[in-house]
């Protein structure tokens, strides 16, 4: 056999292999968190767009958000203004807030728009203020160090904001349309206030309300891993909420993981942690029937 009829019969294996997943999933909508090294990475960008573009192409609804912490932080220190964290959050001003508007609805967010169409999609920019998308108020909590305190310290974290609503109306007409949806993570309040959301948070919100088939969180690691560092490929809610009781799961894995789990516990068929290092790894979890990541599925309790 010739290497280029090697190669023509592993593509036919490789379709052949994709075809039920395809078939089982046209129609469905699927909310991708996009964010991590694919985020940075251009031949990791190039292989995100292309992978969303053939998604849409087969009948699928990909929603994307994303994220910009990055971005944020960088364009914070060139001003002067040092970034502050508290659990994981930016603690955003109203100076803050502004740069957080300009680099994730417009900077990160057409950039983004401009990569899918390239690639031959038809994307449409979006944030939580376009057609009332995100409704959000202030988010606060207490201090973990007062935690068994009657009165604990209440923590302002200024304009970061917590998802209390979602219209999905310009996401359905846009999903009709033939259009790619990519929003930036910016909820707005009663008042008009911006406020700034952690995309993971907004992602699974967004997949609740569509009752999407799948959350795809894209991340910087494999999956979740077990006590010995292998993969964990198939979990249900009762696994993983052992795994948390255990500590197996901890700290920064935590919010995704609290996410994943609200999202697939609300009606979402399930939801998925890969590895957005891999290249074309949208596609391998989709597709194949390894994947790339840690399946989390409703149930099991």
């Amino acid at each position: 056999m010739s290497l280029n009829t090697q190669k023509a019969s592993h593509i036919a294996q490789v379709l052949t292999e994709a075809l039920p997943y395809i078939q089982r999933f046209s129609g469905k909508t699927l909310v991708i968190k996009y964010g991590g090294n694919a985020m940075i990475d251009e031949t990791l960008k190039n292989s995100f767009a292309r992978d969303v573009v053939l998604l849409k192409a087969v009948g699928i609804n990909p929603v994307i958000v994303h994220g910009g912490g990055p971005q944020i932080g960088q364009l914070l220190a060139k001003i002067g203004k040092e970034s502050e964290f508290i659990n994981g959050m930016r603690v955003t001003d109203t100076e803050t807030m502004d740069i957080v508007e300009m680099v994730l609805g417009g900077q990160v967010n057409k950039s983004i728009v401009n990569l899918i169409n390239n690639h031959g999609g038809r994307a449409v920019g979006l944030t939580g203020k376009d057609g009332s998308l995100i409704f959000a108020e202030k988010m606060k909590f207490a201090s973990p160090e007062d935690i068994t305190i009657d009165a604990p310290e209440i923590i302002d974290l200024g304009f970061v904001g917590r998802v209390t609503s979602i219209d999905t109306s310009v996401i359905d007409m846009l999903i009709h349309s033939d259009f790619i949806p990519v929003i930036a993570p910016i909820g707005v309040g009663k008042d008009g206030q911006s406020y700034n959301i952690n995309a993971d948070l907004v992602a699974g919100k967004i997949a609740e309300v569509l009752q999407a088939e799948k959350l795809i969180l894209l991340t910087n690691t494999p999956g979740l891993l077990d006590a010995d560092g292998n993969l964990l490929t198939g979990l249900n809610a009762k696994q993983v909420n052992d795994l948390i009781a255990e500590g197996v799961i901890y700290g920064g894995m935590l919010p995704k993981i609290g996410c994943a789990l609200d999202a697939v516990q609300a009606g979402v068929t399930s939801s998925h942690i890969i590895d957005g290092r891999v290249q074309h790894a949208v596609l391998l979890e989709m597709f194949t029937d390894e994947g790339v990541g840690t399946l989390i599925r409703g149930g099991g309790r």
